[in-house]
């Protein structure tokens, strides 16, 4: 192409996306440090209506536990007492931070002393009946929690690289690194490599502030870029009303020369954190998902653990006698926490996001809930139906979403059971309307505008927003290195 073509191209690419490259940008500064930002809230009401909760839907239901009469709910904004009949609904979250960040629940136990128990991402609570308050329990650092399960009097706090254990009175906890499985190769998942890579973590907070200082650079050089396009309109006006414009005309130089050299001198690396980013969602994601390789020499993703960060779900089968553990790597057994994982083969689809729903039915099965579907798993004859349909479910990984995206399972209110749908959410119990507009936490929110749901105009074209955005920035960044290659020769 010409040089006139080239620059034509990276002139309305860099418009038509400058807004979404700034959001990408302002975004991903805060999904960097989600701990700094943890206690802000954003209020839903502010947010496009599909940001409402209706119904339990969005993880607001994710499970239930029963006490007597009363029944505790919980899901990913806090803890919501009512009873059997499901007739009314109160807040249960006295002594909970307030940021929505922690008041995400995975899962609730009640101890043999009748002591209730609540696992939050990022710590574990108990309630005395009054109030909630934090256990001494110390995880690892950058650890988060996933699951918690009882087996009599031991409890074990379940983080996403290692275990957590302690006996009553649960005043202290022991950290359990699990063995490796066997087969383990000490290889990591293509799509964890990316990602890593793309956020920075890779290496750490240094890798972190660096990609900042990469966001940092892209927000100067979509600013520059809006500058240099807007000034030469403005500066005419100007001349034709008969006024100098020497301030403008010298903004309008220092422009283009921060943008000229800021794109030269970061264009690699702009196009590395481009490239990544365009890789984490659909359809890339999903060929990533099935590749592994080794982890990086002396990085984060580097480990002696076999585990870090792949531990998802525990129970116990009392059944079998043994431990179920799920991970990304599938659903593994064990004798003891202390034993050799042993991979389980003909196991329920589960998305690559993890399961949502693990528990025993009434017949003594397993319900595996996830955003793949709901499927009824019967170990001794290692069948798995699907729960909607009864249908033979097949032994592939499930996909990030199904028909029906399950995120939560209730067994104790009217002696009915229902699953609650992700987006549908269940009509089998009243939602209060006052939890509707309940906060959503502002790394919850940077999250849906760097994925690009918050555009909620697009419908489903969200699914691929990334993979057109994404690719709408590498041609963006790669028309400017072209223009100026062609300017120098």
């Amino acid at each position: 192409m010409k040089r006139i073509t080239w620059k034509k191209h990276h002139k309305w690419f860099g418009i038509i996306f400058a807004f979404f490259m700034l959001m990408f940008c302002l975004s991903g500064i805060v999904l960097n440090h989600r701990e700094l930002v943890a206690d802000i809230n954003i209020d839903r009401s502010f947010l496009p209506a599909d940001y409402r909760y209706n119904k339990w839907n969005m993880g607001l239901l994710r499970g239930s536990i029963k006490d007597k009469y009363k029944v505790f709910i919980y899901g990913n904004s806090g803890v919501w007492k009512t009873d059997s009949t499901g007739h009314s609904v109160s807040d249960f979250n006295k002594g909970l931070p307030t940021g929505a960040d922690f008041r995400n629940i995975k899962t609730m136990v009640q101890t043999p002393d009748g002591s209730l128990f609540a696992a939050g991402q990022f710590g574990l609570y108990r309630n005395d009946g009054k109030r909630w308050e934090s256990t001494p329990l110390v995880l690892s650092a950058h650890e988060r929690i996933s699951d918690l399960v009882l087996k009599g009097d031991t409890m074990v706090v379940v983080g996403r690289s290692y275990l957590y254990t302690s006996v009553s009175p649960y005043n202290e906890f022991s950290r359990l690194e699990l063995k490796a499985p066997e087969g383990y190769d000490g290889k990591v998942s293509l799509f964890r490599t990316v990602w890593l890579m793309h956020s920075g973590e890779m290496f750490g907070t240094v890798g972190k502030l660096i990609m900042d200082a990469v966001a940092v650079i892209l927000i100067v050089l979509c600013l520059t870029g809006i500058t240099y396009w807007l000034l030469p309109k403005y500066i005419k006006r100007i001349r034709m009303s008969g006024k100098t414009a020497t301030g403008s005309i010298q903004l309008m130089k220092s422009s283009l020369n921060w943008h000229d050299k800021l794109g030269r001198y970061s264009f690699i690396i702009l196009m590395f954190v481009a490239f990544t980013g365009w890789c984490l969602r659909p359809p890339v994601l999903i060929a990533l998902v099935s590749f592994r390789t080794p982890a990086i020499p002396y990085t984060v993703a580097d480990s002696d653990n076999a585990w870090n960060d792949r531990l998802r779900m525990l129970r116990y089968d009392a059944e079998y006698g043994d431990w179920l553990l799920s991970s990304s790597e599938g659903i593994f057994s064990l004798a003891t926490l202390r034993s050799v994982p042993v991979k389980l083969e003909k196991t329920p689809p589960v998305s690559v996001m993890g399961l949502n729903v693990w528990q025993k039915d009434t017949c003594g099965n397993w319900l595996t809930g996830s955003f793949s579907g709901m499927y009824v798993w019967d170990r001794s004859r290692q069948i798995s139906t699907d729960y909607f349909t009864g249908e033979k479910a097949e032994d592939v990984a499930g996909p990030p979403f199904g028909k029906y995206a399950v995120s939560g399972y209730c067994d104790n209110i009217r002696e009915k059971t229902f699953v609650v749908e992700y987006y549908k959410g269940t009509t089998a119990l009243h939602m209060p309307e006052n939890l509707s507009s309940l906060p959503m936490s502002l790394w919850s929110f940077a999250q849906e505008i760097h994925t690009g749901r918050i555009y909620t105009i697009l419908g489903k074209g969200t699914l691929i927003y990334i993979f057109f955005a994404g690719l709408a920035a590498l041609w963006c960044i790669y028309t400017g290195f072209v223009i100026r290659r062609k300017k120098r020769e």
